[in-house]
């Protein structure tokens, strides 16, 4: 399988660094409130990433992280859970957003049982214990706040910083910055741990012979996290495009300083903004829509991983409520074809002939090739056509059924949960028929619109009546 690989800015072959699984390390959410369908999008890049490794035959690992402790988590936990103890509450809100985005996940189709979890404060005695190794080495040193990453020291030592994007002596500052998310125009030396100030949570740190109580900064979360589930360096680090700098940067930086190798992950990939009106989507600018949003206008939030997936991760992508309105028709489209399983025709064989068992194969190349998502989709589509033409024989039904399970193992689309019908629903399609037959248009429209109420859509073909499921229906 090929990717892009941000490091070396082209197009590589993916081989697995220890021959075997290919290590994923995926930048997870800040848990502290609903996370906006831009950000989603990324964890869908994510999900299609492993599914296309999987398919093409590698084993996959993959890792994310939960980022329940930083300057966000804490702002939020203080004004919501004010009577809390400060630790009580920063544990509180971050589990309940976090439960919320796996909730989240599992409606857009992305597999959480893949994914190994970790959060960071969880992994406090391991973020402790990397700062103690870097202040050993000469790269981390204490201040008057917290614990600072000395970028001076780490390029002194031969490494480069800006491995993923140009940094030139015009964009480095002086200054040390304690926010963990900062001006992304010039470089700072940049907080690894953070006294406590105030009422804030906080963990008690000894660090040459000084008691440091206080939390960790946001980029060494990432570093201390993913060394503990997947070893260093492994094979690909995925986020979005606005995670390159700061926070990839300094995850390298802080990943290498000290160590013979200078890599953290042999591949980044990097997926690009969701737009909204032109612009990236973000709380800052509240040009945002959540998940909940989505469902509440009523589309299915499969529809918005179609959306997601019709444009090259690669690319900008841009969000509209009639751009979702085109994925969820195109979604119908699917969820009919799906439907077929339960609807075959007698075999006669006088129809056009359909390889079933080369569909999942021809996606996974496409998948293959740089995760074309947006070429695999238009094939499908021609595909979908083609067999809404001539419906499936009952010969067929096993081999059309293996076919959904590999566009789901590759898409994510859940096609193969499109259930059977009732019996009654049944009974008033073939009512329905009768009507037409005797042209009796009244009566098959007020059937066509009672199934319709039901969630029970239908569709006219050369072969006859097809149905189809409508509306929210997902699992």
């Amino acid at each position: 399988m090929k990717l892009y690989n941000t490091l070396t800015r082209q197009v590589e072959t993916v081989k697995p660094l220890d021959g075997q699984a290919v290590r994923i390390y995926s930048c997870g959410p800040t848990v502290y409130n609903h996370i906006h369908i831009g950000n989603l999008s990324s964890f869908v890049f994510a999900d299609t990433l492993r599914r296309g490794l999987a398919v093409n035959g590698y084993r996959v690992k993959q890792a994310m992280n939960f980022t329940d402790v930083d300057d966000k988590t804490i702002r939020a936990s203080a004004a919501k859970y004010g009577s809390l103890a400060p630790m009580d509450a920063l544990l509180k809100l971050t589990s309940d957003y976090a439960n919320i985005f796996l909730d989240d996940m599992r409606a857009i189709g992305n597999d959480v049982q893949a994914i190994t979890f970790i959060k960071a404060t969880g992994s406090i005695r391991d973020i402790q214990d990397l700062i103690s190794q870097l202040n050993k080495d000469g790269f981390a040193y204490v201040a008057d706040d917290g614990v600072y990453f000395s970028i001076a020291a780490y390029k002194q030592s031969g490494k480069l910083y800006g491995q993923l994007t140009e940094i030139t002596s015009e964009s480095t500052s002086e200054a040390r910055i304690q926010n963990d998310e900062y001006d992304k125009q010039s470089i700072h030396d940049f907080a690894l741990w953070k006294l406590q100030k105030g009422n804030e949570p906080a963990w008690e740190f000894n660090l040459a012979g000084l008691n440091l109580k206080g939390r960790p900064g946001w980029h060494i979360e990432c570093s201390a996290m993913s060394q503990k589930l997947l070893d260093q360096p492994f094979d690909i680090h995925t986020g979005g495009i606005d995670l390159i700098f700061p926070h990839h940067e300094n995850e390298i930086a802080q990943s290498t300083a000290g160590k013979y190798s200078p890599v953290f992950a042999k591949i980044f990939a990097h997926n690009e903004h969701l737009l909204i009106d032109g612009q990236k989507m973000s709380k800052s600018l509240n040009n945002f829509y959540t998940l909940q949003d989505v469902v509440a206008r009523g589309y299915n939030p499969l529809a918005f991983r179609l959306l997601v997936l019709q444009s090259h991760y690669s690319k900008q992508a841009h969000f509209s409520w009639d751009n979702l309105e085109a994925a969820q028709n195109r979604l119908q489209d699917l969820r009919a074809l799906a439907a077929l399983r339960w609807q075959p025709r007698p075999v006669t064989h006088d129809g056009t002939t359909f390889a079933l068992e080369d569909v999942p194969g021809i996606l996974a190349g496409f998948l293959s090739e740089d995760l074309n998502t947006p070429q695999a989709l238009a094939w499908l589509s021609q595909a979908t056509t083609q067999l809404l033409e001539v419906h499936i024989e009952k010969d067929m039904v096993g081999h059309f059924e293996a076919m959904l399970k590999g566009i789901d193992d590759l898409l994510g689309l859940n096609l193969s949960s499109v259930a059977d019908i009732s019996v009654g629903q049944k009974a008033l399609i073939k009512e329905r028929e009768a009507a037409r037959g005797t042209q009796d248009w009244p009566e098959s429209d007020k059937i066509r619109d009672e199934l319709a109420e039901q969630g029970v859509g239908l569709r006219d073909e050369t072969h006859g009546v097809i149905w189809y499921p409508l509306g929210l229906l997902y699992k």
